[in-house]
């Protein structure tokens, strides 16, 4: 059985471009989604709270409050 010598994948321009935008942009997107995962689970698990008040914007201030309160 003798082995082909493999083909370098032949991209268009259009993806040689877009590749490296993706890989630069998929580290922070997938931080950003465990951020909010965290703290989804970590509010509803941990401070035994209700899903929906997770997306509050008041509850994170008032939490906010609490930690830096002089």
């Amino acid at each position: 059985m003798t082995d082909k010598p493999s083909k370098p994948v032949q991209r268009s321009a259009g993806a040689r471009r877009l590749l490296p935008v993706i890989r630069v942009l998929l580290i922070p997107l997938i931080c950003v989604l465990a951020l909010f995962a965290g703290l989804a689970i970590g509010y509803v698990t941990l401070g035994g709270q209700p899903f929906a008040d997770v997306w509050k914007l008041s509850t994170w201030k008032h939490l906010f409050d609490l930690v830096f309160a002089p």
